[in-house]
């Protein structure tokens, strides 16, 4: 399912004394079953832009075509929208509320008209995808949880309504260590499985550089830059000139050229810079 944005401009409180431009002339492609990156410091417009995504915002002007319909025509439906593009905010473990997981998870398919039938396969099926046993936790209160199952709950929600186009705002955001990996784990799984279009907000350098294909940088309402995340992150000063820093295998591998250690290419990630670094020790022993 493409995604094309065309020329976006937002304004909150137009003509009021606190007008602000949230949004100026957005324009990108994103290619059906990519992986998108977005980053960009707080208020640069991460957050409005993506709500536009899935019709919870309208555009002052411009337009989004989504496989071909125009999200921001009055005429179309937006429960329409939001069964093909799934929105997970930060947080989504305080949006909880049913009495059991099951019944939580089952909330937003049912809401679809679903048969009962394949609510309930579909509620297995999202819970397996996020590595949680409905077995086990199904009949649970969600409130007994870990705040990662939390999480993980939220997500099954959302992944259960069978979105093409699944955004995510921050979902590893006040987790441990541990259930970040865990987070970031199903997120691959969901689109290896699901084979759909995944949309990542993230302040952290590290998963953006890891995960995407394609990475949009916001700075006050406007796309300043997108590329791949070599093409992106390659321009260092640009991106430390608007408050953003490097990938830590990018900080990582600057610390040891500083040090006189040369490593060829430009390693992303933690596993790049071993091989990097392995390659390195290997022709200083020849």
């Amino acid at each position: 399912m493409p995604i094309q944005v065309k020329n976006l401009t937002h304004i909150y409180s137009e003509g009021m004394p606190y007008q602000t431009v949230a949004l100026e002339d957005i324009s990108f492609e994103i290619d059906d079953g990519s992986f998108v990156g977005i980053i960009g410091h707080t208020g640069s417009g991460k957050s409005t832009l993506i709500q536009h995504l899935n019709g919870l915002l309208k555009p002052k002007s411009g337009s989004i075509i989504v496989d071909g319909v125009d999200i921001t025509d009055p005429s179309v439906s937006l429960r329409d929208i939001r069964k093909t593009i799934g929105l997970v905010f930060q947080y989504p473990e305080y949006q909880l509320f049913e009495e059991t997981v099951e019944k939580d998870v089952a909330f937003g398919p049912q809401n679809l008209g679903l048969p009962e039938e394949v609510v309930s396969e579909r509620v297995k099926e999202a819970l397996e995808l996020v590595g949680l046993s409905y077995e086990k936790i199904g009949k649970r209160s969600p409130f007994d949880l870990s705040g990662g199952q939390k999480r993980r709950v939220a997500i099954a929600g959302v992944i259960a309504m069978k979105p093409k186009v699944l955004i995510l705002d921050e979902p590893t955001a006040g987790l441990d260590p541990k259930a970040h990996k865990d987070i970031l784990r199903l997120i691959r799984n969901v689109q290896r499985e699901e084979k759909i279009t995944i949309i990542l907000v993230s302040h952290n350098m590290g998963d953006i550089a890891a995960l995407s294909e394609k990475v949009l940088v916001m700075h006050k309402g406007r796309l300043v830059m997108e590329g791949t995340p070599r093409e992106v992150f390659s321009r260092a000063e640009q991106l430390m000139s608007i408050g953003l820093q490097l990938p830590p295998a990018l900080q990582f591998t600057e610390a040891l050229r500083q040090r006189g250690i040369e490593l060829s290419g430009m390693p992303l990630t933690i596993d790049e810079v071993e091989r990097e670094i392995a390659a390195w020790i290997g022709k200083k022993e020849i």
